[in-house]
């Protein structure tokens, strides 16, 4: 549909319309699916609307039908059911307004539901979403918990009831919002977000009292999954639908089979934590008791043994060697040192007796030249040459005659 146009040369409304319509007269037939989310049967009207919504997108585009082709498939279906319908882009220039006129309505069965949520289960296991390794644990003691649940509901009472009966002083942020139908998805994931975003959250809770299988669809939605895998806060998913569970179950890091079960896992219970308190403090109390009886024990038998009843008893028994040992010892250093002193008195005779001086004592007398050379000839002694005469008393000086023999010269 190429036109050629200018501020100057426009096209008027009514035939962009046209072209519009043209274009799309020239598509042809589609199968839709989505959800009915407003149906109008007007009597004597042989003609049907309805709005046929993406669950998944806020998108939405009117359908219409003639009688006979809704009637056929008007026991089965009503608002809010899944249908595929087989139908041709129309164009409807006043408005410029684009609907679908369905040839054919079929219903989406419950088998083909599963069908489909077990292929798209399969994808996203295969990217790792459902990894036991990207669970998070669940914190002991939240101090505010996230709440995704209907308003007023039984699954919203359940939870806030449970969990203050169990920790009173717990809190809630609440996210009241549509848990099945059309708006269901893109409500729920907002909420989600937006409590993931709080810092204070500790875990979000997606609650829910249960259903049908097309009521737990949006719980199945990839995008609600894929919103819940990127969370960095746990997530708990209750449902409450045991037999077929939605895909939410999967990511979610901790599934609890009821909102009064996930009460139960995310607070504990503070008269069994009480419980758990007394226990371990008698535990504590026992194992401290027995530890100290236990010493007490080896003490009495360490104080029963002899050395420890008479301490003295070792060095009295020992005290009669040590005094024989020590008498011992002053024998023997006694018989030493007399030995010692006996000859230090022999040795000390015999140098008295041998020394010089006791040889001049007993008369003697020694010669010596002036070099003090000592005189044992006579014949090394000249005639009168002057000697040195020693004594015991002292010395004096002689002088030798012509004959050999010295004369005294004085003292």
């Amino acid at each position: 549909m190429a036109v050629n146009t200018s501020a100057e040369n426009p096209l008027p409304v009514g035939e962009v319309s046209r072209l519009i319509g043209g274009w799309i007269d020239r598509l042809g037939a589609v199968w839709v699916e989505g959800q009915i989310t407003q149906l109008s049967r007007r009597p004597g009207a042989g003609v049907v609307f309805l709005t046929l919504r993406d669950p998944s997108h806020d998108i939405s585009v009117g359908v219409t039908c003639y009688r006979q082709v809704f009637d056929s498939v008007a026991d089965v279906v009503s608002e809010g059911a899944r249908v595929v319908v087989l139908a041709k882009p129309e164009w409807y220039a006043p408005r410029g307004q684009l609907s679908l006129r369905a040839a054919e309505i079929r219903p989406v069965g419950v088998g083909e539901l599963l069908a489909r949520l077990e292929q798209l289960k399969k994808a996203l296991a295969a990217e790792g979403l459902f990894a036991p390794e990207r669970k998070k644990p669940l914190p002991f003691l939240p101090q505010l918990i996230g709440l995704v649940c209907g308003r007023a509901s039984a699954a919203e009472r359940d939870v806030l009831e449970n969990a203050r009966h169990r920790w009173p002083a717990v809190r809630f942020e609440v996210r009241n919002v549509a848990v099945q139908g059309v708006h269901a998805v893109p409500q729920v994931v907002q909420a989600v977000k937006e409590l993931d975003a709080l810092d204070e959250v500790d875990v979000i809770i997606v609650a829910r009292g249960g259903g049908s299988v097309e009521d737990l669809l949006p719980f199945s939605d990839e995008q609600l999954v894929r919103a819940v895998a990127g969370c960095r806060t746990p997530v708990v998913s209750a449902i409450g639908h045991e037999p077929d569970n939605p895909l939410l179950d999967h990511v979610a890091d901790l599934r609890a089979s009821t909102p009064t079960d996930a009460a139960k896992k995310v607070v504990p219970d503070v008269g069994e934590e009480l419980e758990r308190v007394r226990q371990l403090r008698d535990r504590a109390r026992r194992c401290a008791q027995a530890f100290v009886e236990r010493e007490e024990r080896g003490l009495a038998h360490a104080l029963a043994r002899p050395c420890m009843e008479d301490p003295h008893r070792m060095v009295d028994e020992r005290a009669d060697q040590v005094t024989a040992l020590v008498d011992r010892a002053r024998r023997t250093l006694g018989h030493l040192l007399d030995r010692a002193e006996s000859e230090l008195t022999h040795t000390h005779a015999r140098v008295v007796a041998l020394s010089p001086a006791a040889t001049l004592r007993r008369g003697y007398a020694v010669l010596q030249k002036a070099d003090g050379h000592v005189v044992r000839a006579p014949d090394e002694v000249a005639a009168g040459e002057a000697l040195r005469a020693r004594v015991a008393a002292g010395e004096f000086t002689v002088r030798a005659d012509g004959e050999g023999s010295a004369g005294n010269q004085g003292s």
